[in-house]
C-alpha cells in the first residue's frame, strides 16, 4: 500500500466507528473489566540503547549532547560521533540468546497478568516487521520480529499483550547531533535519524512544547502507530509523554478512534495508557510514571516504574530496588484503584539479569500467596491508614517510602475485605483502626466482622476492639507485606 492509501484506509474505520475522531465520540469510552482485573503488569525496555549499557536509555540522545558524561564517554570508548554513531551500535545488537518463551514463563511466574514491550523508543529503532521502515529489528541487528515473538509467547502463557510507542518524541530526540560533527547531518525521510529537530538550548519540558512537530512527521507517526495496531493487535496502548502537543491532538483523536474501533471489530476492548492530560479525561486510562497517587481515585489509573532507580534499560550501574518495596508499593497503587506496570530490562544478549530476576521471583513468591487481595479486586470505600504518607505525582519513587507495619491497606472482592499491612509486625500484632467496634455510632465501618485469617494460611487470632480490629499472629517474619482476608456482612 502507498502512503496515501494508509491514510485512506484510516479515515475508512474511523468513519464506519462506533468511535469518530472527535473527543465527544471518545469521551464514551468505558475501561474494560479485564483491565481492572488484572493488577499487575510487566514492562519491557530493550533494544539498541541496551548495547552500550551507559547511564540509560537516553543515550542514544546524550552521545550527542557535549558536555555529558555520556558524550565524553562516547568518545573515550568509542571513538568521535562522526566516525561512530548510534546507528554503529546496531550490528552488536545481536539478541543471540533472546528465548521469548523463557522470558513468558518468567513473567507469568513472576505473577504479571500482561505485558507491554516498548515497540520503538525515543530512538527510531523499531523492536518489530515493520513496512513503514528498514530500521528495524526484522531486517536489522538480531534480525526477528521482536515484538511479534515475544507477544505470541506471553499469549501462550495466558498474559495480555500490549505494545509501547514512544515514537513522537524522536521528532527532536537526536537533535543535538547536527550541531556539531557527527554522523547525524542532514537525515532525510526513511533515515533513522530523521527528523533529527534541534531543540531550544533551554531543554525542558515547557520548551519543548514549542516545537511542533511537522504534518509528514505526524502522519508518519500515526502511520507507524496503525500499522502497530494492525500486525499485533495490542490489547493495550501505551503512549509515552509529548503526545499532549497541541499539533498533535488531532491525530491523537485518529489514532484512539482507529484503535477502538478495531478492537470493536474483533469483539474486543482496548486500552491506552496516557501522561500529562494527553487525553481529555475519560477517553483513556492515566498513567502515573515513577509514581502513584496519595489517595483513592474514582477512576481506574496505572503506575509505571523500574525495578532500577537510575534507568529503564540494562546498564552495568543500575541501582535495583528491593523486591519488598516494589510489592508495598503494588499494593498500595491496587488500593486506590489502580493497576501496577513493572519494568525490567534485558542485557543485549536477551538475557535478563540475575538481580532482575531475583527481584521478580521474590515479587512471584508472594503473590501466589497473597494474589488474592489483588487480582479481581476493587477498592474499598476507604484505601487504608497509618503513618506514612505517599508522596503524589510523577518522578517521586526516587526515595523509600519507610512502610510500617501500622500502614494497612485494603481491597474487597465479594464478601471478602483484604487488609495488608506493608510490613510485617515485629510482635505479631495487627491494628486496623477503620474496622474498630461500632459501640458509639461513630465507626467508620458499620458492618459485622465475621472472621478473619492469613492468606498464607498461618494461624491467627482476632477481636474488635473500640479502637481497632486487632489480629495477633506470628511474630514477624522476613520482610514482605502480611495480608488477611476479612469475611465481613
Amino acid at each position: 500500500m502507498t502512503e496515501q492509501e494508509r491514510l485512506n484506509e484510516i479515515e475508512r474505520v474511523i468513519t464506519k466507528g462506533p468511535y469518530t475522531d472527535n473527543w465527544e465520540s471518545l469521551s464514551q469510552y468505558h475501561v474494560p473489566e479485564w483491565y481492572m482485573n488484572l493488577k499487575f503488569g510487566i514492562f519491557i525496555h530493550w533494544g539498541v540503547y541496551s548495547v552500550p549499557a551507559f547511564a540509560n536509555e537516553w543515550y542514544p540522545r546524550s552521545m550527542y549532547c557535549p558536555g555529558t558524561r555520556e558524550f565524553e564517554h562516547h568518545i573515550q570508548t568509542y571513538g568521535p560521533q562522526k566516525d561512530f554513531g548510534y546507528k554503529d551500535f546496531i550490528p552488536l545488537f545481536k539478541a543471540e540468546k533472546f528465548d521469548p518463551a523463557a522470558w513468558a514463563d518468567l513473567f507469568r511466574q513472576t505473577g504479571a497478568r500482561y505485558v507491554i514491550p516498548v515497540a520503538e523508543h525515543h530512538d527510531g529503532f523499531q523492536m518489530y516487521k515493520s513496512e513503514l521502515s528498514h530500521w528495524n529489528a526484522y531486517e536489522m541487528g538480531p534480525h526477528r520480529d521482536v515484538l511479534g515473538e515475544l507477544s505470541a509467547a506471553c499469549r501462550a502463557n495466558g498474559l495480555q499483550t500490549g505494545a509501547s510507542t514512544h515514537r513522537i518524541e524522536h521528532f527532536w530526540f537526536q537533535g543535538k547531533g547536527r550541531t556539531f560533527d557527527s554522523d547525524i547531518k542532514d537525515p532525510q525521510k526513511g533515515d533513522l535519524y530523521w527528523p533529527s529537530v534541534t531543540e531550544p538550548d533551554n531543554f525542558n519540558m515547557n520548551a519543548l512544547d514549542d516545537l511542533k512537530p511537522t504534518k509528514e512527521y505526524l502522519e508518519d507517526w500515526m502511520l507507524r502507530t496503525c500499522e502497530l495496531i494492525d500486525r499485533y493487535q495490542p490489547a493495550m496502548l501505551y503512549f509515552d509523554w509529548w503526545i499532549q502537543q497541541v499539533s498533535a491532538r488531532p491525530y491523537l483523536a485518529k489514532i484512539a478512534a482507529y484503535y477502538y474501533n478495531r478492537a470493536a471489530e474483533r469483539g474486543t476492548q482496548a486500552v491506552i495508557n496516557y501522561k500529562h492530560d494527553a487525553f481529555p479525561f475519560g477517553c483513556a486510562v492515566p498513567d502515573v510514571e515513577r509514581g502513584q497517587f496519595a489517595e483513592l481515585k474514582p477512576f481506574f489509573w496505572q503506575t509505571d516504574t523500574a525495578i532500577a532507580y537510575n534507568s529503564w534499560c540494562w546498564t552495568e550501574g543500575n541501582a535495583f530496588k528491593p523486591a519488598e518495596d516494589l510489592v508495598r508499593d503494588l499494593v498500595d497503587v491496587v488500593s486506590k484503584n489502580g493497576t501496577f506496570l513493572l519494568n525490567v530490562g534485558p542485557k543485549p544478549d536477551g538475557t535478563i539479569s540475575d538481580e532482575d530476576t531475583a527481584v521478580l521471583t521474590a515479587i512471584g513468591d508472594w503473590m501466589r500467596v497473597n494474589g488474592e487481595a489483588i487480582y479481581d479486586t476493587r477498592p474499598w470505600k476507604y484505601f487504608g491508614e497509618g503513618p506514612t504518607q505517599v508522596k503524589e505525582g510523577h518522578f517521586s519513587d526516587s526515595e523509600r517510602k519507610g512502610f510500617t507495619h501500622e500502614d494497612v491497606r485494603y481491597t474487597r472482592k465479594g464478601d471478602s475485605l483484604y487488609a495488608t499491612f506493608l510490613a510485617p509486625s515485629p510482635d505479631g500484632t495487627y491494628r486496623a483502626p477503620t474496622l474498630a467496634r461500632n459501640e458509639d455510632g461513630h465507626a467508620r465501618f458499620h458492618g459485622l466482622v465475621l472472621d478473619v485469617q492469613r492468606l498464607d494460611g498461618k494461624p491467627c487470632t482476632w477481636e474488635r476492639g473500640e479502637n481497632s480490629l486487632i489480629i495477633r499472629t506470628e511474630k514477624g517474619e522476613g520482610v514482605m507485606p502480611v495480608s488477611f482476608r476479612v469475611t465481613v456482612s
